[in-house]
């Protein structure tokens, strides 16, 4: 069984998901990024999704639950990069992913994040170099 790679950067766990989730896969993120959050005392997960062309209502349940999960362990989450494809077949799904938030790109998904746990994305513009 393929697992997905969970990286950490700071505080934040970044998850990039590459290929298309079977259900199998999906619960072992599951287990394996509650377990992440647990050792590493993350404040933030940002999934990025953005290269899945389809997303079935079990994959987009599983999302929720990730979202969830996090959250009762403490950390905020955000999932990033969905595919208008995908939100328009989630919507026709009738699963409106209550709870999770979004953003269009990893970049926004890192500043909602940073926001949430007070901190600040400085780039060259602005730090005022």
């Amino acid at each position: 069984m393929q697992r997905i790679p969970i990286l950490q950067i700071g505080g934040l766990l970044l998850v990039t998901i590459q290929v298309d989730l079977m259900d199998q896969t999906a619960l072992a993120l599951q287990d394996d990024l509650a377990a992440r959050i647990e050792r590493s005392g993350a404040t933030g997960v940002l999934i990025d999704i953005s290269a899945l062309e389809i997303v079935d209502s079990f994959i987009g349940r599983m999302l929720a639950s990730i979202s969830s999960i996090a959250h009762v362990l403490g950390a905020n989450s955000v999932v990033v990069g969905m595919q208008p494809a995908v939100a328009i077949t989630l919507v026709e799904l009738g699963l409106s992913l209550d709870g999770v938030r979004t953003a269009l790109n990893v970049e926004r998904g890192m500043e909602l994040l940073l926001q949430a746990s007070g901190e600040q994305l400085h780039d060259d513009e602005s730090s005022g170099q």
